[in-house]
């Protein structure tokens, strides 16, 4: 870019010597003027006749060949000079733009580990991020980023994760707790045993997901490549007939004059502001995207997104934590932090989830002497003494077999009814949490003109329902297994329109295969499974649903600048071309119709560039 800029200021400055001074001798204008064409335009006549040697003829730099030295030859120096400085500065501004969009990925992407500090033989070693095997501890220093996957298994620090999820809240980790690679070290020192190879890390898959998404084209980029590849030869026929006929036709009709009409037309006609401005806008619209924490695939995804009519949630993971926790505590005749008590010094020795969360929720040390036995009652509880007390820990089967007089919930989720010294004491309500933003995010779908929202689960249809109810979700279907939400969402993709679409949103590796045949796959990248991400269309790399409501806007703000461009433009050329035809516009009215248009273009296409939320 910078080689290309001093090119055009000697250009320029040149041009203007020659423009201003206007020497006597014409020798001298015409060689300052064909300096000035030969160090702006040099390398585009150079890349015509490169393509017309490889059969690719009507090309921008044919057109401006053909244009240029075509005005050279009516005697139009100032002109032909003029019209090339003026597409190379229109060339400069798209590398510009295209180089801020890029940058806009890899500043966002700059999480390409350089190295590693692997722990062999007792001491650190700085090796190839490439080279560290499954199993080996690697050491992360403050402002290093970790370069592979893992579990912390020492140490603990705050991680910025900014690049992977878009939150700028840092996140803290301790001994135990899952690492992803890309994520910055901020504090203390931490030992992480690595779990997957770098290929494999979640660094390299979203490098891998952004670098290819330009590759898959969306309608609107394919619709431009073919305009222009029959568009082109088409002006160039008409431009040949407007510089031979007429003259022939009509009675002193100057060769000259008709030569000038047809070069100006052949300027005009260049598709560059479509060919240059509609992948911009997409490439910015993946850009504005990946800002907010939104991976998308490609841009023919990032099309789809805007025509999205019925939207499909996988419950667990999706709409839900993923994660059981004590909603509810109901006491009688005991505290609240009795009854909690009493159940996690029950549940001590069990490692099952529902053990686990009741254990979480006490968060005390558990005195293990006042655990005199458990017992546990297969597809009923558990029978423990605490201390003194006989304690009945189970579902409504325990109670009724233990005969004991219970008052029953209709809470949804999982009950566990406690019972004291034969008495009933109270419940405590166990289930998934609803994700905070999901409400909302429902909520601002049906508002973005989404006709249907469903639920796709594989828990019971009591939770399915009461989770579909809270949410305001249109239909659900419950205790599903994977080929059962395959066969509801091929059965929900003949009910969308012709245009319309729609998008699956999943988690588990179980949704693969739905994430698959969906016209657009999201996953939930932050927390969901590898086959998830690797099925999916767009990435939400920091698991929140309202998060789909942005990638929604932004694919329908790319598409409306899109069509601005196509209309502009077009709009534009065909009032120039008709202008030059008919003798009425010279060469500048047909250099803004071609340069003008396309800067205005690319202008307006970097708008979608700010990614907003």
């Amino acid at each position: 870019m910078k080689k290309k800029g001093i090119k055009i200021i000697i250009a320029l400055i040149l041009f203007l010597v020659a423009l201003i001074i206007n020497f006597k001798n014409q020798w001298i204008n015409s060689t300052i003027y064909m300096v000035s064409y030969i160090i702006v335009g040099f390398e585009i006549v150079k890349k015509a006749i490169r393509n017309i040697m490889r059969g690719k003829v009507f090309d921008e730099n044919f057109l401006m060949t053909v244009a240029t030295i075509g005005a050279f030859g009516i005697g139009e120096f100032p002109e032909a000079v003029c019209v090339m400085l003026f597409y190379q500065v229109g060339e400069l501004f798209q590398s510009y733009a295209v180089d801020k969009s890029r940058r806009s990925i890899s500043s966002l992407m700059d999480i390409r580990p350089d190295f590693a500090n692997v722990e062999r033989d007792g001491k650190p070693q700085k090796v190839d991020p490439d080279d560290v095997k499954i199993g080996e501890i690697i050491i992360v220093k403050p402002g290093e980023k970790v370069p592979l996957d893992g579990y912390v298994k020492e140490g603990k620090s705050s991680l910025d994760t900014k690049a992977l999820t878009g939150e700028s809240l840092p996140r803290e980790v301790a001994e135990g707790e899952e690492v992803l690679s890309g994520s910055i070290n901020l504090n203390g020192v931490i030992k992480i045993e690595v779990t997957k190879e770098y290929g494999q890390s979640t660094v390299s898959k979203i490098l891998d997901l952004v670098e290819n998404a330009s590759s898959k084209k969306s309608k609107s980029e394919n619709f431009i490549t073919k305009f222009a590849k029959y568009y082109t030869p088409i002006v160039v026929i008409i431009a040949v007939i407007l510089a031979i006929l007429p003259p022939l036709i009509i009675k002193d009709g100057a060769f000259s004059d008709w030569l000038y009409r047809a070069l100006s037309f052949l300027v005009v006609s260049c598709p560059c502001a479509l060919v240059i401005s509609i992948p911009l806008s997409f490439f910015g619209g993946i850009g504005g995207a990946s800002k907010m924490g939104i991976l998308i695939k490609g841009s023919n995804y990032l099309e789809q997104l805007a025509n999205t009519e019925i939207m499909v949630f996988d419950k667990t993971g999706t709409l839900t934590e993923g994660v059981f926790e004590v909603q509810k505590i109901e006491a009688i005749d005991i505290t609240q932090d009795e009854l909690l008590k009493i159940v996690a010094y029950s549940e001590n020795y069990s490692n099952h989830p529902i053990s686990l969360s009741v254990k979480k929720a006490y968060a005390k040390e558990i005195d293990e002497k006042q655990i005199i036995k458990t017992e546990e009652l297969s597809g009923l509880g558990i029978v423990a003494r605490i201390g003194k007390q006989d304690v009945l820990v189970g579902n409504e089967k325990l109670m009724h077999e233990k005969q004991i007089n219970f008052i029953k919930c209709d809470e949804i989720g999982t009950i566990l009814y406690v019972a004291i010294e034969g008495k009933y004491a109270g419940y405590i309500v166990i289930a998934d949490k609803i994700k905070e933003d999901a409400k909302k995010a429902i909520h601002d779908l049906k508002k973005n003109n989404i006709k249907q929202t469903v639920m796709l689960t594989g828990d019971r249809k009591d939770v399915g329902e009461g989770v579909a109810e809270k949410l305001g979700l249109d239909q659900v279907y419950t205790e599903l297994l994977p080929d059962g939400k395959v066969e509801k969402v091929e059965s929900l993709l003949k009910e969308k329109s012709q245009k319309g679409k729609l998008a699956f949103v999943g988690d588990g590796i179980n949704d693969a295969p739905v994430l698959a045949i969906s016209d657009i796959g999201i996953a939930m990248g932050g927390l969901g499974s590898d086959a998830a991400i690797e099925a999916a269309d767009v990435v939400l790399m920091t698991d929140e649903p309202s998060k789909i409501v942005n990638a929604i806007h932004l694919s329908k703000r790319t598409m409306r600048i899109v069509k601005e461009n196509i209309v502009f433009a077009i709009f534009i050329k065909v009032l120039v071309l008709i202008l030059s035809a008919f003798g009425l516009s010279t060469m500048w009215e047909a250099v803004f119709a071609d340069v003008g248009v396309s800067v205005i273009a690319i202008i307006n296409a970097l708008r979608v560039l700010r990614g907003k939320d």
